[in-house]
């Protein structure tokens, strides 16, 4: 069987990213705080600072593109981008209520961005770049869009057995139905997990200074049940997972994903690790 075309990765995975739209702006104040240490995080990796122009990919309802106007000030100027039109629908919603003016929101395609080369300061981006079919190419459409000496600055998902806060629910899936190894060189949630393939990538694109880092954190839940219902509402891929079970497989996966996330109990909180690889780099001038 041949692999799908890009085109139609993407759009499949628009389709998949406004299903979750509402799920995503539902459970926004519990993750803008959960994720807020990556949000500064890459910040401070593509060196933002106060009237930059900074382009952040893959924005869904605004994280850290409404960081980052925070940090470039009324000088400063934001764009946002992402496949998903009704994510951005929440982000622009976001960005009012913030009173900030200073922070734009488009659809568009990673690996064909639409702007002039060096228009931008910075280059922030935020899981991502391992849902893009043509990795390399949006590698190096963000070198053609950076400044000289500009920064990049980027978070993937690490390994999968670093990260229970997304295998957990996959594990107890395949309990159940069998899902094939992923294809690794395809789009998905642990594609760039392998230490030192994003770095490579942007190497080969002509960034220097790189630097990788695996970043480690906890997200906490009061329940377990908290745990699966965020799972249901913004998961677009384990969602796609999940329809592959019948009613009563659902009802028995729910009851193991509770009772497996339970024994991450750390006193009053549920809290499940993740890793993070923060990978920045420099583009040259």
């Amino acid at each position: 069987m041949s692999s799908p075309s890009p085109e139609h990765v993407i759009e499949n995975q628009r389709q998949d990213w406004n299903r979750v739209a509402g799920g995503w702006e539902k459970w926004d104040r519990f993750f803008d705080e959960q994720m807020a240490f990556l949000n500064h995080r890459l910040v401070a990796d593509a060196r933002v600072r106060s009237g930059m122009h900074v382009l952040d990919l893959g924005s869904g309802t605004g994280y850290p593109a409404l960081l980052t106007a925070q940090a470039v000030g009324t000088k400063g100027q934001v764009v946002g981008i992402d496949l998903a039109a009704q994510m951005l629908d929440a982000a622009k919603r976001k960005a009012a209520l913030l009173n900030l003016s200073n922070v734009t929101f488009q659809t568009g395609d990673v690996t064909s961005l639409p702007f002039e080369q060096t228009s931008f300061d910075a280059v922030t981006t935020r899981f991502c770049l391992m849902f893009l079919p043509e990795i390399p190419k949006a590698v190096v459409e963000i070198a053609r869009v950076l400044k000289p000496k500009a920064w990049l600055a980027s978070a993937v998902w690490s390994a999968p057995d670093k990260n229970p806060y997304l295998k957990i629910p996959i594990d107890i899936i395949k309990q159940f139905v069998e899902i094939p190894p992923p294809d690794p060189t395809a789009p998905g949630i642990f594609r760039l997990a392998k230490p030192g393939e994003l770095a490579g990538m942007l190497q080969q694109a002509g960034f220097v200074d790189i630097s990788e880092h695996e970043f480690l954190g906890d997200v906490q839940f009061s329940r377990a049940e908290e745990y699966f219902s965020s799972l249901m509402d913004i998961a677009a891929p384990i969602q796609n997972l999940w329809t592959k079970l019948n009613l009563t497989q659902q009802t028995e996966a729910r009851d193991r994903i509770i009772q497996t996330a339970g024994q991450y109990r750390n006193g009053s909180v549920i809290a499940l690790p993740i890793a993070v690889r923060m990978v920045a780099g420099r583009k040259p001038g």
